[in-house]
């Protein structure tokens, strides 16, 4: 097929959406503060100490073992997407969907079963990370193959915004199985369940036949100016390396992603500490997790639909401004006891947070081309991975300050920094290409 589309087959719109639901599986990740606060201890000097009845066996954490898990997965996902990404543009996204799914839910069983920290690390850290790179890497690419660059972003959003959105439902579910079943129950079940959904899932994925070409836009004149920001070459990855943009775009992730995971990480501690007069709230802090997946999933394709329209700059500047200065804030929001305002800023951080994960796909795809995007993001994934050694730094500060105070302040002045670095950088320019 030669020509440009009409409009999209729906296979493409089936592709999107099995997308949206293997990350609705992978994004247990950001539910961890569900498990991370039946894991610390409740006060520091029975951190060691043995559980008894649903969760006999487990031994309580501190504050930086209770991250150490989530950060460990967060950074071998990143990893994982490097070589998950040249199978997805060798293989296809078949393989990639299914061995993630297998993976994810062998971890997950995995730390359910060994009732320990290190099987934490093993299962849920490094199998679980490495699942969810299988997969993760997998679906985006695919779906974004079928769309027009006026459509990248919005689909970028709808397929990551699953992601996002599984805290929506995982918060609550798992509350409910740690209650029912335990830490190891809830670890099993819903391994067993991922794996039914992420497998089936991917066997949706596919790529468009050879010589397919997506949808142009409606009105081509009024796109030139934004066609004109966009590679019209598809660079590969020994190429791009050598680029100082790669490296913007691998900050600007590290930026964008720090000071959600930050918030993500401790979202149910916030609550509990900000809402210590609320009996409800601070006894289903969940609400908050729920909450912040619901809005990252929101800004995920809220973010991709007007980064079409205004740039993908202009929307990360705006996104990462207001963030930061809710960042600055939030110590004195949370000393405050207002609940109000702390769902407002932790929403702020979620939405920025989602939408940088909706962006730096499509910033990738614009400055790189499409064809070996698969490999190309893994790489630029890179900072997202990163990203995590902020949060554990985070957890050794409130080991030793008793608060996450100074976590905010820095993270606002990396999330600041990314704002700059993203306002001075504009796309790679080939010999030969306008």
């Amino acid at each position: 097929m030669s020509h440009a589309q009409a409009r999209v087959p729906m296979q493409g719109w089936v592709v999107t959406f099995a997308g949206t639901a293997i990350n609705l599986c992978l994004g247990i990740l950001y539910a961890w503060n569900v498990w991370k606060k039946s894991l610390v201890a409740p006060r520091p000097e029975l951190a060691g100490t043995v559980m008894t009845g649903l969760n006999e066996g487990w031994s309580y954490l501190t504050q930086a073992e209770g991250t150490w898990a989530y950060s460990i997965c967060g950074f071998v996902f990143a990893l994982s997407m490097i070589a998950s990404g040249r199978v997805q543009d060798r293989f296809g996204p078949k393989p990639g969907a299914t061995g993630g799914g297998l993976f994810l839910a062998t971890g997950c069983i995995l730390a359910g079963v060994l009732r320990s920290y290190a099987g934490l690390i093993l299962g849920f850290g490094v199998l679980g990370g490495i699942g969810m790179g299988l997969a993760y890497a997998a679906t985006t690419p695919a779906a974004v193959k079928w769309f027009g660059p006026h459509q990248r972003g919005l689909i970028v959003g709808l397929v990551v915004g699953g992601y996002g959105g599984a805290a929506i439902y995982i918060s609550p579910l798992a509350t409910y199985l740690i209650d029912q079943y335990g830490i190891s129950g809830s670890f099993i079940g819903l391994g067993i369940l991922f794996a039914v959904v992420v497998v089936i899932a991917g066997q949706l994925l596919s790529w468009p036949a050879a010589g397919y070409l997506p949808p142009a836009p409606p009105s081509p004149s009024a796109d030139a100016g934004k066609q004109a920001r966009m590679t019209q070459l598809d660079w590969p990855a020994p190429r791009m390396l050598g680029t100082v943009q790669f490296y913007a775009l691998v900050f600007l992730f590290f930026g964008s992603a720090q000071s959600g995971l930050l918030v993500i990480g401790n979202a149910t501690q916030m609550l509990n500490d900000t809402a210590r007069t609320i009996a409800f709230l601070a006894a289903n802090a969940w609400i908050l997790s729920s909450y912040g997946g619901l809005v990252n999933a929101v800004g995920r394709v809220g973010t991709g639909l007007y980064s079409d329209r205004i740039g993908r700059t202009n929307a990360y500047v705006v996104n990462g401004m207001v963030a930061a200065l809710c960042l600055l804030l939030m110590p004195w929001i949370m000393r405050s006891g207002n609940v109000y305002l702390l769902f407002v800023a932790v929403g702020v951080a979620y939405w920025q947070y989602g939408g940088g994960l909706a962006l730096l796909p499509a910033f990738t795809a614009d400055f790189f081309g499409s064809k070996n995007l698969g490999f190309n993001y893994g790489l630029v994934f890179i900072g997202w991975g990163l990203a995590f050694g902020v949060s554990q730094v985070a957890g050794y500060i409130q080991d030793l300050t008793g608060s996450l105070d100074c976590a905010f302040y820095l993270s606002a002045g990396l999330l600041g920094s990314a704002v700059i670095v993203c306002q001075v950088t504009g796309r790679p320019i080939a010999e030969g290409e306008t």
